[in-house]
């Protein structure tokens, strides 16, 4: 009866795609945002390989700052960065220790957004500043890290009008040079950056979803793979997760924020394969109006062996917006992925 009152709420509320949507229920959520109105925004996950059941997931209140969660949804602690808007995660060895860095795109000035940098201290929970450095023209709003497997990381800053710029994280130097920009036409946001492949993929909101080569010596101009056509990606286009397999395989998944459902595209070809909605569990409401997605393919123990997708959820009356947590197992299995 939920999934049936879901698809008739999502019918009454916005333009569905005519393609065939699969609806997942929810599994798990976090505790909601402290903050009022449009607030949860996007998710990252670390995840700890020896405890995966200890993994944690830092995810934006972007009107306040950074939360950290449990993989049970419990909010661990709140660092009040302001108004960041993006959030990823890369673990990086640095001063001979592996040190678990978290980066945001700083839009507390929409004239002159940033890169915010901090490092999670994994068995605390808890967040601490790295620095902010120059970024972007002009709002900073998307964000994701390309991390090779040799070579320094780098973050990519896309600001609300297109321009996406590639910055090189020095944690010695505490510095991070721009060394490359890219330009979309209109407003853009969600990104994720393919580290077995060296690719970077971009949504222009009302375009669809631009690939791009991630190397700061590759081209700045990128092709367009995947248009928001209104039905299997409907406008806007927002957040960009990569669910991996093998050395390049895997799915592209996106989320097609106008009819409140996801678009999933096999990698590396970018052909699509499906598309789903995030509906109610047993005791936990779906997701709407998504914008950022993340997802781990890697086990993490129990019911979750087959990975997991985490989404924010735009509605989640009567509370604040929060994040809804679906086994990525069994997204697979209702559109048959193989």
């Amino acid at each position: 009866m939920l999934f049936a009152q879901f698809a008739a709420a999502i019918a009454a509320t916005a333009l569905p795609s005519p393609l065939p949507t699969a609806i997942v229920g929810a599994v798990g959520e976090t505790q909601a945002v402290a903050s009022a109105r449009d607030a949860a925004d996007d998710p990252a996950i670390w995840r700890d390989r020896r405890h995966p059941e200890r993994s944690l997931i830092v995810a934006t209140d972007k009107q306040a700052g950074l939360n950290v969660y449990a993989l049970d949804g419990r909010q661990i602690s709140s660092l009040p960065a302001g108004r960041v808007n993006n959030v990823d995660i890369r673990v990086v060895r640095a001063g001979g220790r592996d040190r678990v860095i978290v980066a945001a795109s700083d839009r507390n000035d929409r004239a002159a957004g940033k890169l915010a940098l901090f490092e999670l201290d994994t068995a605390a929970g808890r967040l601490t500043e790295i620095g902010r450095y120059p970024a972007a023209v002009g709002e900073a709003y998307g964000l994701c890290l390309y991390q090779p497997r040799r070579g320094p990381l780098y973050a990519f800053v896309v600001d609300k009008d297109g321009l996406v710029s590639q910055l090189r994280v020095d944690l010695a130097a505490s510095a991070a040079p721009i060394v490359r920009r890219m330009k979309l036409a209109t407003q853009s946001e969600g990104c994720v950056a393919d580290d077995r492949t060296a690719t970077l993929y971009v949504a222009e909101e009302d375009v669809g979803i631009w690939r791009f080569g991630a190397e700061p010596t590759a081209a700045v101009t990128g092709d367009l793979v995947a248009a928001a056509d209104g039905q299997r990606l409907v406008a806007d286009a927002e957040g960009l997760a990569i669910a991996a397999r093998g050395r390049r395989g895997g799915w592209l998944v996106a989320s097609s924020q106008g009819d409140s459902a996801y678009a999933v595209y096999r990698l590396p070809d970018i052909a699509y394969v499906g598309r789903f909605r995030i509906g109610p569990g047993a005791t936990i409401g779906g997701t709407s109006d998504t914008d950022g997605i993340e997802i781990a393919t890697a086990p993490f123990g129990g019911d979750r062996r087959g990975g997991i997708m985490i989404a924010q959820d735009g509605d989640n009356a009567p509370a604040a917006q929060n994040f809804k947590i679906v086994r990525w197992a069994d997204i697979k299995a209702a559109l048959r992925l193989r």
